[in-house]
């Protein structure tokens, strides 16, 4: 039988998601089954967007138009239905239509997406945790509205555990952000009152860095500390889902927290083993709690 639009406009995004599953390693695994399609198309979208930001050698000006494309397509999506071709899109407008997805979070990953072509450097530690609210935090809400209703106080919750997750990925990508992309999320602010300029960050002894990033890594802890309980209310395979997840950043801010004070700029990653560990810890909410409280402490 021929397929029809849509399910050839699923399957583009669901190949797109399964060839990227490196940047997504337990998703692929734990998420239920009846969940995994629809990600794929919110994950398609937000990959390619996000490709138009940072990726190849176009133009700021080139850029910005290709994801007003995007929020045009939104637009139409909001108002009278999607028109246009692309598979993406005629995904996506099924996706938010059978779930009820609330498009204004699509719309504010364009805005994180649409601020990283034009802006490169933060003021202060608000700055930063404005954008997480737009590039990281409307994946989670996502999530959770995929799942059913949530609560004022799981979307609470995720907001910091999303927001906590993308500090966390600063912190391991401070070298590559800033020879790569000329990106530094370090508040400005804070490099100042600790005299310190933005070159000493690619410096191979991190001591002088030591005071600021210990200081950021409690601020992100403390997020942590907000969201965590989130993985116990939520049921079922997407509840194990933020456990790992959880866990994982959990883990990965105790190593950064646990490395000599020379050696603050090393990315340390999170073994096979470790992710397995993680995997089995998440499995229940005790075993969880348990270990959560252990990291957070």
């Amino acid at each position: 039988m021929k397929q029809t639009k849509l399910e050839d406009a699923y399957k583009v995004c669901q190949n797109m998601a399964q060839s990227h599953y490196e940047n997504f390693p337990v998703a692929s695994v734990l998420l239920p089954s009846k969940l995994r399609l629809p990600i794929s198309v919110i994950y398609a979208f937000a990959r390619t967007a996000d490709d138009f930001a940072d990726e190849g050698n176009a133009s700021q000006e080139t850029r910005l138009e290709q994801l007003d494309v995007y929020s045009k397509a939104l637009s139409e999506i909001k108002n009278h239905g999607y028109s246009g071709t692309d598979p993406i899109f005629i995904a996506l407008t099924d996706v938010i239509k059978t779930h009820n997805l609330p498009i204004f979070l699509f719309n504010d990953l364009l805005s994180a997406f649409k601020q990283d072509v034009v802006k490169n450097r933060y003021a202060n530690f608000e700055e930063v945790l404005d954008y997480c609210t737009r590039s990281a935090n409307p994946v989670g809400r996502l999530l959770l509205h995929l799942n059913g209703n949530p609560s004022d106080e799981q979307l609470e919750q995720s907001d910091a555990i999303c927001s906590a997750l993308q500090l966390i990925n600063f912190y391991q990508d401070i070298i590559q952000d800033y020879t790569e992309q000329d990106r530094i999320y370090i508040p400005q602010d804070e490099l100042a009152i600790a005299k310190l300029q933005e070159v000493d960050l690619l410096q191979t002894d991190s001591q002088h860095l030591a005071p600021l990033f210990k200081s950021l890594y409690k601020r992100t802890k403390d997020l942590m500390k907000v969201g965590y309980l989130l993985g116990a209310s939520v049921k079922g395979r997407l509840g194990w889902e933020i456990r790992a997840m959880s866990l994982a950043g959990m883990s990965t801010l105790h190593m950064l927290t646990e490395q000599n004070d020379s050696k603050l700029l090393t990315r340390p990653r999170l073994h096979k083993k470790q992710l397995m560990i993680i995997m089995l810890n998440s499995a229940c909410s005790a075993r969880y709690l348990k270990k959560a409280n252990l990291l957070l402490s």
